[in-house]
């Protein structure tokens, strides 16, 4: 909706009033009567500016109430959407509920349904029928969800991440195509494209559509940055007012349709970022191709052999001794492991986001559950924390002999170190932890839902 413009009228000439003893009987009425105007012209404004308002907020309120009458007519407006998400550390599934507004027809969001299985189909590379296996079980889970009579105009879309992104193409390939064959099978919709490696920038844009989407942003001035820490990649976006100011993301930078309105964000995703991608190239740095037998700085000395497995590769790894750790009082010396880790990380961050410091950050995934099981976040409300509690919490689990958590001090060193030194965040800076807004997920499953939903509107949700 346009605001009506104001313009202040300018006196002409003729407009100026002549000497008070001229004409000063005739000016009286006059006067008054254009004053009266004016104040007639004023009280329409604001009460046509109220009723606007009003019956905005009534049409809101009220649309649920027309729906269910409507229903009752046989109105029925319910749309569903199927999204697997083939992560790096396991298989989602993500299936929708939404109806089309009776009012405004925008689609509006019900229920959903998420499940999942582990470990991620890339861990399927020699085994491709056993990987479509998985997300049968997923797509059983669909089917319970959604009534049988309308699974022929339900979409279903299986996009694969950082996992698939990093295995040779014709294994990709080969499992991509199992899971074709199990799709043509479903009884559901799928087109040619329903199946495929997602794009990191999709990821990054379909998540940040999600976040701000559930917090009611999108159509305001302060959208939220979205950052989505995976397995296998890590994602930045957020909204840029004015691309031509930032020329140096002129690449990172598109366009997205959103009620009605193009913005633009900045996205990209960090292929290898990832927290298992980041864990592995660490733990094997300096060791030859093939070794699994692994010593490291980051993990505590009362370690030994702890079993990882990484794209299908067993590890065993070890904490390492230093300096500062004793029989009495064994602890990571966490200033060699804050540079071990710096040294693997900084070289891949490119571009950095130095204009992520002027948004509402808004973090999930990996970073939501770090946060919890260090204790730093409630694992119900979520919670916001500062870049400096992530800091400082890694140097305090890098002092502990916690034989439970082997790679905490690991992992909370790179996210501090991800934040802080990689994406320039000060230690003020806050950060609102999220695994679930008005308890739907916060996945890239719904902003892919939505697109593949409103396809001829371009996320005009």
């Amino acid at each position: 909706m346009t605001s009506p413009d104001v313009r202040k009228r300018k006196l002409n000439q003729t407009d100026v009033p002549e000497r008070p003893s001229s004409r000063r009987k005739s000016q009286g009425p006059s006067s008054g009567g254009t004053s009266n105007l004016k104040l007639s012209f004023l009280c329409l404004i604001v009460s046509v500016l109220l009723i606007l308002v009003v019956l905005g907020v009534y049409m809101d309120s009220m649309s649920p109430i027309f729906e269910r009458i409507a229903s009752k007519f046989g109105y029925d407006k319910t749309q569903y959407a199927v999204i697997i998400d083939a992560g790096s550390t396991g298989s989602r599934v993500l299936a929708y509920k939404f109806h089309r507004s009776l009012i405004d027809h925008k689609l509006i969001l019900d229920e959903e349904i998420f499940k999942e299985r582990k470990p991620g189909l890339s861990s399927f590379a020699d085994s491709p029928l056993k990987g479509a296996n998985t997300i049968k079980l997923l797509l059983d889970e669909a089917k319970a969800f959604i009534p049988k009579e309308k699974w022929s105009d339900t979409p279903l879309v299986l996009k694969a991440t950082a996992g698939l992104r990093l295995l040779p193409q014709v294994k990709a390939e080969n499992l991509l195509n199992a899971v074709r064959d199990l799709f043509a099978k479903s009884e559901f919709n799928v087109n040619e494209n329903a199946v495929e490696i997602m794009d990191g920038t999709d990821e990054g844009i379909f998540s940040w559509f999600t976040v701000n989407f559930l917090l009611g942003r999108l159509s305001k001035a302060n959208q939220a940055a979205a950052l989505d820490l995976g397995g296998g990649s890590t994602q930045v976006t957020f909204s840029v007012p004015d691309p031509e100011q930032v020329p140096i993301y002129e690449k990172y930078i598109h366009p997205v349709q959103t009620l009605n309105k193009q913005m633009y964000v900045f996205t990209h995703s960090y292929l290898g970022l990832g927290l298992m991608a980041i864990r592995h190239a660490v733990f094997t740095r300096n060791y030859k191709k093939g070794d699994t037998v692994l010593e490291n700085a980051c993990l505590n000395p009362i370690i030994h052999n702890k079993t990882w497995t990484y794209s299908n590769v067993e590890y065993k790894i070890s904490g390492k001794e230093n300096s500062k750790s004793t029989l009495e009082n064994p602890v990571v010396d966490f200033e060699d492991c804050l540079e071990l880790v710096k040294s693997q990380v900084m070289p891949l961050i490119k571009p950095k986001p130095f204009t992520l410091k002027q948004h509402t950050v808004a973090a999930f995934s990996y970073y939501f559950e770090r946060a919890v099981e260090s204790g730093l976040i409630d694992p119900f409300a979520g919670g916001e924390i500062t870049v400096e509690d992530l800091r400082k919490k890694a140097r305090e689990v890098c002092a502990i002999p916690n034989d439970d958590q082997p790679f905490m001090c690991f992992d909370l060193t790179y996210i501090s170190i991800l934040l802080r030194e990689g994406y320039g965040l000060s230690d003020s800076k806050k950060i609102k932890l999220y695994k679930k807004i008005d308890n739907h997920e916060i996945s890239w499953a719904l902003g892919c839902a939505y697109n593949v939903l409103t396809s001829d509107e371009r996320f005009q949700a």
